[in-house]
């Protein structure tokens, strides 16, 4: 792998050569800086980790750390999701849709109020969070029955 990262043809292997979640025991991490938006370290994309960096990404594999948890709760998500990458992307991308809607009262909700990403966040640093999670993390499902409103106050109590 170049130090630059991963390329468009790269991502559309991922794509192709993806399994269901539960399929899926560990995901790799790659170094591909190029697709992260500035200030964000890491993102799943079916079933493999795309890092910010060379480093990050070799501290990923081989090791479980707060990050690679934060992105393995995403692949549990996914599981519960009808244990589909479809059908969890779409999801992600219609409360995503849901807290832009409000960014200009709440800065940054289009991500932090995402019921998937308040899951993630609440439990990273709990590195045995996942072992009661058998049949994928549910944990967002409590947040998505939440207006938008909601989940900003209580994430912020």
């Amino acid at each position: 792998m170049k130090q630059h990262g991963i390329r468009l043809f790269g991502l559309l292997r991922l794509v192709w050569r993806a399994r269901r979640p539960s399929q899926v025991n560990d995901m790799p991490a790659l170094p591909g800086g190029f697709w992260l938006k500035r200030g964000y370290d890491a993102l799943t994309f079916f079933g493999t980790i795309i890092t910010d960096s060379v480093s990050e990404a070799e501290s990923m594999n081989g090791r479980l750390t707060a990050m690679k948890n934060h992105e393995m709760i995403h692949l549990k998500q996914a599981m519960s999701t009808g244990d589909s990458w479809w059908r969890f992307y779409r999801l992600y991308l219609r409360y995503w849709f849901q807290g832009w809607l409000h960014r200009k009262r709440y800065p940054s909700a289009a991500y932090r109020l995402n019921p998937f990403e308040m899951e993630a966040y609440e439990h990273m640093h709990d590195l045995h969070y996942l072992d009661s999670c058998t049949d994928g993390a549910t944990g967002w499902k409590r947040y998505a029955n939440m207006s938008v409103e909601e989940r900003y106050k209580y994430k912020n109590n």
